[in-house]
């Protein structure tokens, strides 16, 4: 008989597209893939650590999946034992613990676990690694958008961010394995890919002869792709020469999401960002210029030690004069391992949330502007899903959420469809 192994992911869709990942190898090998929820043998979690929250929120999950079986064996994966392993290994319960490396392997622990039923760790000194993890999906869950990991790592260092102590230095995956599993992908009715990694902006730069832009040309021309879609991008890549160059692609979707994190320049310094807001200023112009009706995302961070009434204010306006269509607003939350957890000057939790209220509150006005701007426009629509009150759902190229009454489920169909009118921060559509 086989066995159960349930799955849960924290995080981003990095871990997720691993978490399929390692799914397949399990169902490759016979395992039955079940909820979470549901009683199995064997229970995985992909952690997040990007915040005290995430770590707390694994080990809840390892007392939840020993309530379900108390003889389960219990798998922490991903960037929680990466970053802090001690703590990783003092969790009652868990019998196997790996990091962000060599996770292709996980059945053969499991299954040495199984037999000799002891902890296994096996954790890599991360910052040491120089190879790409072969970790791909053979088989996306989503039928309207694949997800492809083309990179792993980062080498910024911001002062906030424990990602590079969790994923190590930048690796690029080779053109080549891209390619292939891009046409694979097409070949099995997938219109639309999405381009992710821990920091896509450096892909190639460990290898040296390729870049992002060698990668988007390489899809561009690949048939029966019919979008590509970029995660979030650092701005500096943004050049001019870079802007002329994707503006020609006619897949490229005209959405960027472009990390900003904070609209004060100071802050900026004490994030250690590797811009100015004028520098920004000239990236998101320059998008406008060459991309007509370019949707333009970013993230912002409020509460960042140090922050001032003055510079949150700052901020504030500058995001406001940049008018983004989508804006993920967060609040700064110390991390132990990071620059700026030691920093003084931390913003009390009151203020943090009233500068987040505040900013959310810009974030929705400004995603209404930039959908009313559509209004009575036909664009393409690339459905996904039925939503629980009977619209059929689906995305513009950029990235205006739109829904339609149909007898039909258009799952995975692209369509015309006329922008009729406002609902929330959606838009009402009908198909042309």
């Amino acid at each position: 008989m086989s066995l159960n192994v349930a799955f849960y992911t924290l995080g981003c869709k990095v871990n997720q597209y691993e978490t399929e990942a390692i799914m397949e190898i399990f169902q490759q090998r016979g395992y039955n893939v079940v909820n979470y929820n549901s009683v199995a043998d064997i229970y995985i979690i992909n952690t997040c650590t990007v915040t005290g929250r995430g770590d707390a929120k694994s080990r809840a999950l390892v007392r939840k999946a020993l309530k379900k079986n108390e003889n389960a064996i219990i798998v922490l994966t991903g960037c929680y034992p990466q970053a802090f392993l001690d703590e990783a290994m003092s969790i009652p319960g868990v019998d196997i613990i790996t990091g962000t490396d060599e996770r292709a392997g996980i059945v053969e622990l499991v299954e040495n676990c199984m037999r000799d039923r002891r902890k296994i760790v096996k954790v890599n000194d991360i910052r040491k690694n120089h190879r790409f993890e072969k970790l791909s999906v053979l088989r996306n869950r989503d039928r309207t958008r694949a997800y492809i990991k083309i990179e792993d790592g980062c080498d910024l260092y911001c002062t906030y961010c424990i990602v590079p102590y969790a994923r190590g230095p930048v690796r690029s995956r080779p053109y080549d394995e891209i390619m292939h599993e891009v046409k694979r992908l097409a070949d099995e009715g997938f219109k639309e890919v999405v381009l992710t990694g821990i920091h896509i902006s450096s892909y190639g730069r460990d290898i040296g002869d390729v870049s992002l832009l060698d990668v988007l040309k390489g899809i561009n021309n690949i048939d029966g792709i019919y979008r590509i879609r970029l995660s979030s991008l650092e701005p500096r890549i943004l050049t001019e020469e870079f802007i002329k160059e994707i503006a020609s692609l006619d897949k490229l979707c005209r959405f960027f999401h472009i990390s900003l994190q904070s609209g004060c320049d100071e802050t900026l310094k004490r994030m250690h960002r590797r811009y100015t807001t004028d520098e920004y200023r000239k990236i998101v112009c320059n998008l406008r210029k060459y991309i007509p009706e370019v949707g333009v995302a970013t993230d912002i961070m409020v509460g960042f030690p140090g922050e001032t009434d003055k510079e949150f204010e700052e901020s504030y306006m500058f995001v406001k004069a940049m008018g983004f269509s989508h804006m993920h607003v967060f609040q700064y939350s110390p991390r132990r391992g990071t620059k700026a957890y030691g920093y003084t000057g931390q913003v009390e939790k009151r203020i943090k949330e009233e500068r987040s209220k505040k900013m959310i509150e810009l974030a929705e006005e400004m995603k209404v502007e930039f959908n009313k701007r559509f209004l009575g426009k036909t664009m393409d629509v690339l459905y996904e899903n039925v939503t629980k009150d009977g619209f059929n759902e689906g995305l513009t190229d950029n990235y205006i959420r739109v829904l339609i009454r149909s007898e039909n489920t258009l799952k995975n169909e692209m369509y015309k469809t006329k922008l009729l009118s406002l609902k929330g921060l959606d838009m009402i559509g009908e198909i042309v």
